[in-house]
C-alpha cells in the first residue's frame, strides 16, 4: 500500500481514538508492530485559534513514524487553515475524520454529519487537499443509517477530490458501536476506487485481521481491539505469515507492559494526570487475569506511581506460579 512516501505491504494501522491514541499508547502499539498510527482527532477550529490543548494533541515523535494527524471540522476555511498549520508538525499524512458519530460533533456539522451533505463532504476534502503538500486521507462510515448507505458514492468523491487513501469503518452513524460491522462493503468499495482502501470495524482477533484482508482491502485498521490487546499487531503478523495463532501474553508480559505504558503516561503528562488518565487502560491489561476484580478496584483509587507499580509487582509475584499458559494452537 502506498500513501505519499509511505509504502507498506499489508499494513496494520492503529485507529485514531479520542482520549486513547495519545503518544504513550501510540508508542506501545508501535513497539508491538503497528505499521501506521494516528493522533487523536483534533478540532480544526481549535487549531486555527492556536488553542494550546489542541496543539499538544498533534505533537509527534520521530519514533512514531509513519504517523498521521487526524483533523475534524465542518467548515472549509477552518480545515484549510488547520491543514496549513499541521504542516509545521511534519506528519506523514493528514487524515480527515468524516465518521465520528458523537452527538455534539454531528450537531455542529462535523464527522459523520458530512455523510448527509455530500457536496460539503466533497468540498471539505478537496479544499483540505489543495491547502497542503502532505498526502490527505479520509476516514468515514458506510452512511448515516441503513436507509442512506452512500459509501460507494463517497468513495468516488474521496478519490476524485484528490485524497490518497480511504479508511472505512463498516458501520453507519446510527449504529455508533452497536451491532456488527458489515465487511461485505469492502469488496464493493474496492471495485470503484483505485486508491488504497483500509478496512475498520470489529477487528478483535488475528483471524479477523486475516479475514478482512481477504475482502481485498489494502490495509487493516484496529481500534478497540487494540485497547484490549495491544499485542494484536505482532500476533496478526505472525498468524498471517506462519499460520500459527500465537500464545496469549503471559501474566508477566501483561503486568510489565501495563507498567511500561503507565510510566510513559506519567512521563508525558506528569505524575497526577499521567496516573489518572491511564485508568481507562487497566481493564484491557488485566482482562482475564486471576483474582483481578479487587486489584482493579484498588488501582482505580491509587494516585502515586510508585505505589501502583509496587501493587502490580506484588500481584505478579503472588500469581505468576498459578497462571496457566494457554496451549499453542494452529490453523
Amino acid at each position: 500500500m502506498r500513501i505519499g512516501k509511505i509504502s507498506i505491504e499489508k499494513p496494520l494501522a492503529l485507529a485514531p481514538m479520542e482520549d486513547v491514541t495519545e503518544a504513550p499508547f501510540r508508542l506501545i502499539c508501535k513497539g508491538l508492530g503497528a505499521d501506521l498510527v494516528y493522533t487523536e482527532f483534533t478540532s480544526s477550529e481549535a487549531l486555527i485559534r492556536q488553542v494550546p490543548a489542541a496543539l499538544r494533541k498533534i505533537e509527534i515523535l520521530e519514533e512514531e513514524r509513519p504517523i498521521g494527524i487526524q483533523l475534524f471540522g465542518g467548515l472549509e476555511h477552518s480545515m484549510e487553515g488547520a491543514a496549513k498549520l499541521v504542516e509545521q508538525f511534519s506528519p506523514d499524512l493528514i487524515d480527515i475524520n468524516c465518521g465520528c458519530w458523537v452527538r455534539n460533533h454531528v450537531a455542529r456539522g462535523e464527522g459523520a454529519a458530512l455523510l448527509k451533505d455530500l457536496s460539503r463532504f466533497e468540498s471539505i476534502v478537496r479544499k483540505t487537499v489543495q491547502a497542503t503538500s502532505l498526502p490527505v486521507t479520509v476516514k468515514t462510515r458506510l452512511g448515516w443509517d441503513e436507509n442512506s448507505i452512500v459509501i460507494l458514492e463517497v468513495a468516488k468523491i474521496v478519490e476524485q477530490a484528490g485524497a490518497k487513501a480511504l479508511a472505512v469503518h463498516c458501520r453507519t452513524r446510527a449504529q455508533a458501536h452497536q451491532g456488527f460491522a458489515d465487511w461485505n462493503w469492502l469488496e464493493k468499495i474496492k471495485k470503484v476506487i483505485s486508491i488504497p482502501l483500509i478496512g475498520n470495524g470489529d477487528v478483535n482477533t488475528v483471524e479477523d485481521v486475516k479475514q478482512m484482508f481477504e475482502t481485498g482491502c489494502d490495509g487493516v485498521m484496529i481500534g478497540r481491539g487494540a485497547i484490549a490487546n495491544p499485542w494484536i499487531f505482532q500476533q496478526a503478523k505472525s498468524y498471517m505469515t506462519k499460520g500459527i495463532i500465537p500464545l496469549e501474553p503471559s501474566l508477566r508480559e501483561k503486568i510489565e507492559l501495563c507498567i511500561e505504558h503507565l510510566m510513559l503516561s506519567v512521563h508525558f503528562k506528569g505524575p497526577r494526570d499521567g496516573v489518572v488518565t491511564f485508568r481507562k487502560f487497566y481493564s484491557g491489561y488485566l482482562h482475564g487475569l486471576p483474582n483481578v476484580a479487587r486489584l482493579r478496584n484498588e488501582l482505580m483509587q491509587m494516585t502515586a506511581l510508585d505505589s501502583i507499580i509496587d501493587r502490580l509487582q506484588q500481584f505478579l509475584d503472588q500469581n505468576v506460579h498459578r497462571w496457566n499458559e494457554p496451549a499453542l494452537s494452529s490453523s
